[in-house]
């Protein structure tokens, strides 16, 4: 029975003459993200914002108004109502700002909206955060994000060379920028998952760079005198065939999640699905060719001379 593969077991791809027009792309990319984020920033969820998030659904099929569900939000007098069209026809979401005076506020904001809409919309959603709550959230996801960066950084500069960890480092944050970038562009929600998708492609990338890494070491011991480019080109070309069949079986996962896995889960699978495109693309495009500037040959420490006795046996 003849084996299904997605790539050539003898691939001969140069893969690091791309590094001319890679490395200047990423970078550009990233300045441009950090640019945008200093000037419009990221969309925060109602976890670190706090206030109150509603989710309605027309009874009657494309019955739903923004713009009447927008002013008669605002006439309620709880302050500037954020509404949005979302998901299938008839649904939107309703997003309080915090009130004063604790969980009754609160309260008080979704009583007021169930009075104004509960004839003509179902409520499917809703979430309520107070100031406490939310400054709590944003302490903990901030603290928890910087832990988990810096124990896949020491993990990595204890996993390689130093070389080795710094193309590797390079790589994972380059992989954190642009899936900050995503959340930037779009403008989509940042919350607690939007921080689990974050930490999920960290992961995803760390294991990308290692095992294309670890040939690369193994092949260096293997070929002393090959060019640092040459091999590269053949660490990469040998673990292709790896990194493609687990890039699509996870891609093709993911975009079932995405499909068909409903509101509840979609936002944090079409992060992931860009996340694994980012991922495999600083692996073989970022990663890699920093080794080159980064000194290759030194990456490595040589292995140990033979003794006389050992080179008679």
């Amino acid at each position: 029975m003849r084996l299904l593969r997605l790539w050539p077991e003898d691939s001969k791809i140069r893969f690091m003459k791309w590094r001319h027009f890679s490395f200047p792309f990423s970078a550009l990319l990233s300045l441009v993200i950090v640019g945008l984020f200093y000037a419009h920033g990221l969309n925060f969820g109602i976890d670190f914002r706090g206030g109150t998030l509603i989710e309605l659904q027309a009874k009657a099929a494309n019955t739903a108004d923004a713009s009447d569900v927008r002013q008669r939000s605002n006439a309620l007098g709880f302050g500037e109502v954020e509404v949005q069209e979302f998901g299938d026809q008839g649904e939107l979401s309703l997003r309080f700002p915090i009130q004063e005076g604790g969980e009754a506020a609160q309260g008080n904001v979704v009583q007021q909206a169930r009075s104004s809409f509960e004839n003509a919309y179902d409520f499917r959603r809703v979430e309520t955060v107070g100031p406490r709550v939310s400054g709590e959230l944003v302490q903990a996801g901030t603290i928890g994000v910087i832990l988990s960066v810096v124990a896949v950084l020491a993990y990595l500069w204890f996993r390689f060379e130093r070389n080795l960890a710094i193309g590797a480092i390079i790589g994972t944050l380059h992989d954190i920028v642009l899936t900050v970038g995503f959340f930037v562009v779009t403008q989509m929600e940042f919350n607690m998952t939007s921080i689990a998708a974050i930490l999920t492609i960290v992961g995803y990338s760390l294991n990308e760079t290692v095992v294309v890494f670890d040939r690369t070491r193994e092949l260096l011991r293997r070929y002393k005198s090959m060019p640092d480019e040459e091999l590269l080109d053949l660490s990469i070309n040998s673990t292709m065939s790896r990194t493609v069949m687990t890039g699509t079986t996870t891609f093709l996962s993911l975009l079932a999640l995405v499909l068909f896995g409903g509101e509840a889960i979609r936002g944090f699978a079409e992060v992931m699905l860009l996340g694994v495109v980012i991922c495999t693309y600083s692996a073989i495009f970022i990663s890699s060719p920093a080794l080159i500037y980064l000194g290759l040959r030194s990456a490595v420490s040589p292995a140990p001379a033979r003794t006389a006795v050992e080179a008679k046996l």
